[in-house]
């Protein structure tokens, strides 16, 4: 497809796209739609820019046929219901099998398929107490670029580290993850996890998105009308570094996250933001948690600062106008470091690494209801979010803590769902621009190289290196058989093209399955 074209096709979308939002945060799978978001803020104390998961949600839907009529358990069980299901004043309780199995065919990999069988079981204890856990064992065999990724950083997307499986040819690897929610109060709430998290109004975050494998993490989040203030303690993995030992496992780091949400008015609200990433141990030895982060209402860089830590502070800002009942413009700004008279000097210095976000989404697009869409770009300097080691950098697992695209990018993203009763279809364009590195050069665009061995002091920019362009395109259609736990047939189209002066790949997919759960994986990158 020629440029030209992508470009029209982009712009008619976004056209499309420009008449009406709504995501509601929780949860968000792959088929979850655009249209559970909130656009505008208000002073009842919702905060849109903070995805909650501590409840696992259902679909709102009409119940298949008569709802009077009197079903078989098994009916109830495909269509409506829970495997287990307790319902109590004082008590509820919940347990599914979550299956995704799926078929399909790559233009580079020959036959894909993917065996997973997952178990979620939650509840609730009395008001202020909930719970979930979930399970999943996997095999698979993905298409060729996440296979190539795969086999590069011993990961499956977002999914954690794999072993060989079926002679080599595929992965098997295990996802799990775990909540618990309590709030003492109306105002207060605590949950201890492992899992994901995410901040932003969009479908990317630049501050803290949910595209890295799960993680431990306690967090506190106050609630109090207008404001939201949210800390969280975070550890996470380095598998780029060598293991300390059999014993002690792979390399860690600790995160402390601080998070300030103020809706102005109904239209406006502001985000401010802040993180620390320190190294579980140094060249003196184990440090393990730093108490000096435990007072969860203060500035972290001064603290960080006044002890003299090598430790990598980050900043930001979350931006959200609500341009009318059913949509809102959106943003947000990170700094990693900068010198204010490099900046100003305009010599491209290395050091100046920031990134950015600007989106606009709206629902009920042209007053069709649940016709969502959302159009967004996001940008990253070189050498953004990398450090002189991984041991400190903005990463987990091997993946970004925000963009999977890492750094020196700029990227589109569009997104359109629609939903009919139980009938779903979703598509997606995206098109990046990023500078890949050549063979002894580093010029900023994978995070978990050191910038100590960057190839330029100054002149950089986005998309130096080897320039390369990506195009992906992805369409969905399914069939929603269970709303409780999102149980549904689906067909899936993609079609993934990366080029630059030395190479030219191309790859179309197709898949079909039987899924579940709201598992939210990103394979667009």
């Amino acid at each position: 497809m020629q440029m030209k074209n992508v470009v029209t096709v982009l712009l008619t979308m976004c056209c499309c796209m420009a008449m009406g939002s709504r995501i509601y945060a929780q949860n968000p799978g792959d088929q979850y739609s655009l249209g559970f978001y909130h656009a505008t803020g208000d002073s009842s104390g919702f905060h849109s820019s903070l995805r909650d998961y501590n409840v696992r949600p259902a679909w709102n839907l009409p119940p298949l046929g008569d709802s009077t009529k009197k079903r078989s358990w098994w009916h109830r069980k495909l269509f409506s219901e829970h495997l287990l299901e307790y319902n109590q004043p004082d008590y509820d309780f919940y347990a599914d099998f979550l299956p995704d199995f799926q078929l399909g065919h790559s233009s580079v990999n020959s036959n894909t398929w993917l065996n997973t069988r997952g178990v979620i079981v939650g509840g609730r204890l009395g008001k202020n107490f909930h719970f979930y856990s979930e399970f999943y064992e996997n095999q698979g065999k993905f298409p060729g670029y996440i296979d190539a990724f795969g086999r590069s950083t011993g990961v499956v997307p977002g999914q954690g580290e794999w072993k060989p499986y079926s002679g080599n040819k595929a992965f098997d690897f295990a996802y799990v993850s775990a909540l618990l929610d309590y709030k003492p109060a109306k105002f207060l709430d605590l949950q201890l996890g492992y899992g994901k998290n995410f901040i932003g109004d969009g479908y990317r975050s630049m501050l803290l998105s949910d595209v890295a494998f799960n993680y431990p993490y306690f967090k506190i989040v106050a609630t109090v009308g207008k404001i939201q203030y949210t800390t969280m303690w975070a550890q996470f993995i380095d598998r780029d570094y060598p293991k300390a030992s059999y014993e002690n496992g792979y390399r860690k780091k600790w995160g402390v996250f601080n998070y300030l949400d103020w809706n102005v008015s109904k239209k406006l609200s502001i985000g401010l933001f802040e993180t620390i990433i320190w190294q579980d141990s140094d060249s003196s030895g184990k440090r393990g948690f730093d108490m000096s982060y435990l007072n969860p209402i203060m500035f972290l860089r001064p603290v960080e600062f006044s002890v003299g830590s090598p430790d990598n502070a980050l900043i930001g800002l979350n931006l959200k106008y609500a341009t009318g009942k059913n949509s809102s413009l959106y943003g947000q700004f990170i700094l990693d470091e900068f010198k204010f008279k490099e900046v100003t000097a305009g010599n491209g210095w290395w050091g100046n690494k920031f990134g950015g976000q600007l989106g606009f989404r709206a629902n009920d697009a042209f007053k069709v209801k649940d016709l969502n869409g959302l159009t967004e770009i996001n940008f990253a300097r070189p050498f953004t979010f990398s450090q002189r080691t991984t041991l400190n950098n903005y990463s987990h697992y091997g993946q970004p803590l925000t963009d999977p695209l890492g750094a020196n990018f700029v990227e589109w993203v569009n997104v359109a769902d629609y939903r009919y009763r139980r009938w779903f279809v979703r598509g997606e364009i995206m098109l990046a621009h990023y500078g890949l590195d050549s063979t002894g050069t580093n010029f900023g665009h994978d995070i978990n190289k050191s910038y100590e061995t960057r190839t330029l002091e100054y002149g950089n920019h986005i998309g130096q290196g080897v320039a390369t362009n990506l195009l992906y395109v992805q369409g969905t259609f399914s069939y929603l058989l269970n709303p409780k736990n999102n149980l549904r047939i689906e067909l899936g189209v993609a079609g993934r093209k990366e080029s630059n002066d030395v190479m030219d790949k191309k790859e179309l997919i197709f898949s079909i399955g039987l899924r579940a759960s709201f598992r939210q994986l990103y394979y667009d990158f």
